[in-house]
C-alpha cells in the first residue's frame, strides 16, 4: 500500500504522515514496554482487528518506527520492538497523556483497562519525586495488575517500563486505580499520596526494627 501523505511542507504534517493513523501511537505505547509478539499486541489492543494490526505494523516497519526479529529457538517466534526513532516518541506520548488525563473521569462500562497503560503518565511524575535518588526501578501494583518503571538518570525521556513486577525493584508502590488517575491528572503528588496513606511504599531489603524488650 503506498504511503499516504498530507503533502504539506510542515513538521507537524510530516509527523502525522508517520504516526497519525488510528492505532499507531497505541502500538508505540505497547512497545515502549519492550519487545512484544503479535499475539501480545493484539491482546493488549482490544478493539483492533487482526488485519488492521498487521497493516499498521507493516507501515511502522516501513517508516522505521519498529523492527521485527525472530527469537532464537526454542521460542522461534517473531517479536516487534521500537527503533530509536520509535522510542523518541515517548515525550509526545507523555504530552498526549497529560492532555488527555482530565478526560479520565468515571470509567465507562465499555472501557477496557490494563495496568501498564498508566506507565507513560507516571514516568515523569516518579522522576520528579525521585530526582538523583538511588531509586531507579519501581514496581507499581494496581487493582488490575502490576508493571514496573525504570527511571533513567539522564532524564525522564529515557525512562522505560515493562509489564509485570521487576526482579529486583528498589521500591514497590501499591495504590488503587483512583489514586493512579489522580496522580496522572496532577490533582495529587506522590508525596501527598504517601502522606495520606493512599499509596503504600515498601523498600525491599529494608528490615523492620525488632521490637525492644523492657
Amino acid at each position: 500500500m503506498p504511503r499516504r501523505s498530507y503533502d504539506q511542507y510542515c513538521a507537524v504534517a510530516r509527523a502525522l504522515d508517520a504516526v497519525g493513523d488510528r492505532w499507531t501511537l497505541l502500538i508505540v505505547r505497547e512497545l515502549l514496554g519492550g519487545s512484544r509478539r503479535y499475539t501480545d499486541l493484539h491482546a493488549d489492543l482490544p478493539g483492533v482487528s487482526t488485519d488492521m494490526l498487521a497493516s499498521r505494523l507493516k507501515d511502522m516497519e516501513r517508516d522505521e518506527l519498529l523492527t521485527r526479529r525472530r527469537l532464537p529457538p526454542p521460542g522461534a517466534a517473531f517479536v516487534y520492538e521500537l527503533t530509536p526513532r520509535g522510542r523518541a516518541l515517548l515525550p509526545a506520548l507523555t504530552a498526549l497523556a497529560d492532555w488527555g488525563a482530565p478526560a479520565l473521569d468515571e470509567q465507562r462500562p465499555t472501557d477496557a483497562v490494563r495496568a501498564h497503560w498508566s506507565a507513560v503518565p507516571l514516568m515523569a511524575r516518579l522522576a520528579r519525586h525521585y530526582p538523583g535518588d538511588t531509586v531507579r526501578v519501581i514496581d507499581i501494583a494496581l487493582d488490575e495488575g502490576a508493571f514496573h518503571i525504570v527511571l533513567d538518570p539522564d532524564g525522564p525521556d529515557a525512562a522505560r517500563y515493562a509489564d509485570g513486577p521487576a526482579t529486583h525493584p528498589d521500591t514497590v508502590l501499591r495504590m488503587n486505580t483512583a489514586t493512579c488517575v489522580a496522580l496522572a491528572q496532577d490533582r495529587l503528588t506522590l508525596a501527598e499520596a504517601l502522606a495520606a496513606g493512599r499509596i503504600e511504599e515498601t523498600r525491599p531489603g529494608e528490615r523492620t526494627p525488632a521490637p525492644t524488650t523492657a
